[in-house]
């Protein structure tokens, strides 16, 4: 398994995680490499049921209708080069137009919003979208989600544009044709067929980013990222993400990004401008035999709770560590994939019910989910999070949010992370919204004095110019 591990390759990975802190216990993991592509309003859905049982099931109605609403994305950049040392300080210069990338796209809604890959436009200057019929449009981005390799983008046209309404790609089987529709190579409006050989895959393995990804052996290559996996209805179930691949082309398998996580980051994106995600509040593994040998238990299936958030909505429902979680709402948990990829599809204040085994016996619960915000502060090199008020006694102060990581390569050896920011120029701070408000109101070019607490209530004061 780690020599075949070792020669994967993935076009792009991002996943996204609804519980907080996780950890593994296999070994051998192995990065994957990144495979740049080639030089509210809710939405529709429906789903008309389960696949055709035919082998001889006609693919041309659902081509056809897919080709019309899948686009091809171009990433152009704009660079200034300078002719002489007056323009290089000055910012004169001749103006350069590249194409940076291109990839696919999926139009959801008739007045043009459409749904992409982040890492097809990440780094853009200009978005150039162009229809199956060659008509060309410029984009803008709405919004994206970098950890789910998800982004919005809206056109603007004077007809209505033909689209695809979103299947349900939770109730998606295993062996159910679909088609991969995309610009591979920059081919427009290519279509491959194949079948689900997977669902909740977990890539973290090799990544260490663990996700939940439909996999499919329609063949995908590097220009279909960003494009639409439909099942036979034409129904969009996927958005097709990355491969792994000992060349960098497509050698039989491919994953997308489930339909049911980028339509809810895509209404997130347009009713609140960001993400919300459901946090459970528990820190764990997923079971093997190996894991269950090592700590000393029966099961070798489900989420084994390492730890549970102080404040959390798990603790306040009264789950515990050492707790199995076997299933939510009506969700059958196997591994951690199937988790994270349930709850990602939630927002904080939803309620799920969460089954578990604790000594032996079958019990459930009502948990529910909290919000778990984090925000880098570019001055200072840190990303911040909200800290619950139970945790506040650890640092003998009643406001603060705690530091998440560490960005700046000179504050890292301080060794800031788990410590309090309690006041940004003498004014307290209770939550990252109050210090994003503060931020706004402060130029770059002037200093800020924050206030420092260490668990055990050590405060120090630092002022940043």
């Amino acid at each position: 398994m780690k020599n075949f591990a070792k020669m994967l390759f993935v076009a792009i990975l991002g996943g996204a995680t609804s519980l907080g802190t996780y950890h593994y216990f296999e070994d051998g993991k192995v990065p994957f490499t990144t495979i740049e592509s080639q030089p509210i309003t809710t939405l529709p859905v429906t789903f008309k049921g389960g696949p055709l049982s035919s082998t001889n099931a006609d693919f041309t109605e659902a081509a056809d209708r897919t080709v019309h609403a899948v686009v091809h994305v171009k990433n152009v950049q704009v660079a200034r080069r300078p002719r002489n040392m007056q323009e290089y300080f000055h910012g004169g210069g001749e103006i350069e137009k590249g194409l940076a990338g291109t990839g696919s796209g999926v139009v959801i809604s008739q007045d043009g919003y459409i749904v992409t890959n982040n890492h097809v436009i990440d780094g853009a200057s200009e978005l150039e979208v162009t229809m199956n019929d060659n008509q060309t449009y410029t984009a803008k981005v709405i919004g994206a989600d970098p950890k789910a390799d998800i982004a919005l983008l809206k056109i603007e046209a004077e007809e209505d544009l033909p689209y695809l309404p979103f299947g349900d790609s939770e109730a998606t089987r295993l062996g159910e044709w679909v088609l991969a529709v995309g610009n591979p190579f920059n081919l427009t409006s290519t279509v491959t067929a194949g079948i689900i050989s997977a669902k909740a895959r977990d890539l973290g393995e090799f990544s260490g980013n663990p996700s939940s990804f439909i996999q499919t052996d329609a063949a995908i290559n590097p220009g279909n990222s960003g494009g639409a996996l439909v099942n036979i209805n034409g129904e969009l179930i996927g958005i097709n993400t990355a491969i792994t691949s000992q060349t960098g082309s497509y050698v039989g398998y491919a994953f997308a990004v489930p339909s049911n996580l980028a339509r809810k980051i895509v209404e997130d994106i347009m009713e609140y401008g960001n993400v919300q995600r459901g946090i459970l509040g528990v820190s764990g593994t997923q079971l093997n035999p190996t894991v269950a040998e090592q700590i000393e238990i029966s099961e070798s299936q489900g989420f084994y709770v390492g730890g549970v958030e102080p404040g959390s909505g798990a603790e306040k429902a009264g789950l515990k560590k050492g707790d199995i979680i076997k299933k939510v709402d009506e969700k059958q948990i196997t591994k951690f994939a199937d988790l994270s990829g349930y709850l990602n599809t939630k927002r904080p204040d939803d309620k799920v019910q969460v089954e578990f085994l604790r000594d032996g016996k079958l019990k459930t619960l009502l948990v529910t989910l909290y919000k778990l915000s984090t925000y880098k502060i570019e001055k200072l090199g840190v990303e911040v999070k909200d800290i619950a008020r139970e945790q506040l006694k650890d640092y003998d102060v009643s406001n603060g949010v705690v530091i998440n990581n560490v960005t700046r390569e000179d504050l890292a050896r301080y060794d800031l992370k788990g410590v309090l920011i309690s006041e940004i120029d003498g004014e307290s701070v209770k939550n990252i919204e109050q210090i994003q408000r503060f931020l706004k109101e402060k130029s770059d070019s002037e200093p800020i004095s924050i206030t420092f607490v260490w668990p055990g209530g050590e405060q120090k004061q630092i002022i940043f110019q």
